[in-house]
């Protein structure tokens, strides 16, 4: 299951924006963060297919679960317009935002490419 996580979970996980201006990414994996919210059609479509890639990329990367509508200060520092949006965030380099409920081929195709995740 992906890790839901806080603002404060976020800061020490991914990046933590308050203390640094540039990107710094915090993580021991690279990851793919999924702003979503419950009331979502097409968030509730993703999230099985995000589970898969869990399960299958297991120990080589993670996948969180930011709830736009409880986190909105994070969902805010991203700039989130729409959801589900799909933070990919590589160990090295700027992170990528893909928006929409991407086919699970796509999204795996984004892991190999912006996090060299196979």
């Amino acid at each position: 299951m992906g890790t839901k996580l806080t603002t404060a979970d976020f800061k020490e996980k991914v990046f933590n924006y308050d203390a640094n201006q540039e990107w710094k990414y915090e993580g021991d994996l690279p990851c793919l963060i999924d702003f979503y919210a419950d009331w979502c059609g097409p968030c509730k479509m993703i999230a099985p297919v995000l589970e898969e890639l869990s399960e299958e990329y297991k120990g080589k990367m993670h996948v969180y679960k930011v709830d736009t509508e409880k986190e909105q200060e994070l969902a805010g520092a991203f700039g989130i317009q729409s959801i589900p949006s799909l933070l990919f965030v590589p160990m090295e380099g700027q992170p990528q935002m893909a928006q929409g409920a991407l086919p699970k081929a796509q999204l795996k195709g984004a892991i190999k490419d912006v996090l060299g995740v196979e």
